[in-house]
């Protein structure tokens, strides 16, 4: 076991995560483990979503990815929206299962189609391997910090503007 990750690998495992967590809520027909799941959920996208705005995507600014991250940026908000309305809905409830849908598809388009296929491999081209393993590590710490401090409770307050770049 390596004990370094490397800073897009780490990202591309946590969007592979809450893809898996969204499959898994449209999956279950069992409410206290579609409430388990989305609180997880809840958490692992806001801890994300912080880890990206606060050190990602400042430490890859340049002027070939300035729009990408300011795109980037006002998708967080999007998914942010959706996942605030989550928060205050019962898992049965109707509108629940819909926001779920919107949050899938906005979780996918940002990290599989923007992240992953466009801001990536510029990333990693720009980049040196010893860079991007720092970059992964102060990223996983930042993660392993903000997870402990249950962030989908911070989403509601984040809702109002992109965070700033």
């Amino acid at each position: 076991m390596k004990d370094t990750i490397d800073a897009l690998e780490l990202l591309t495992q946590q969007h592979d995560e809450l893809e898996d967590l969204i499959e898994r809520i449209e999956e279950t027909d069992d409410p206290d483990e579609k409430t388990e799941l989305f609180t997880k959920l809840a958490d692992n996208l806001a801890a994300h979503a912080t880890i990206e705005e606060k050190l990602f995507y400042p430490s890859v600014r340049s002027d070939r990815t300035e729009e990408m991250l300011l795109e980037a940026t006002e998708e967080h908000l999007a998914m942010k929206r959706v996942l605030a309305d989550m928060l205050e809905l019962d898992p049965e409830d109707e509108h629940f299962d819909a926001k779920l849908k919107v949050l899938r598809d906005e979780v996918h388009h940002h990290a599989r189609e923007e992240e992953e296929a466009k801001l990536f491999p510029i990333v990693r081209k720009s980049m040196s391997e010893d860079e991007l393993a720092g970059l992964g590590n102060e990223l996983m710490a930042m993660f392993e910090q903000v997870i402990e401090r249950e962030p989908r409770m911070q989403v509601p307050a984040e809702t109002a503007e992109a965070a700033p770049l």
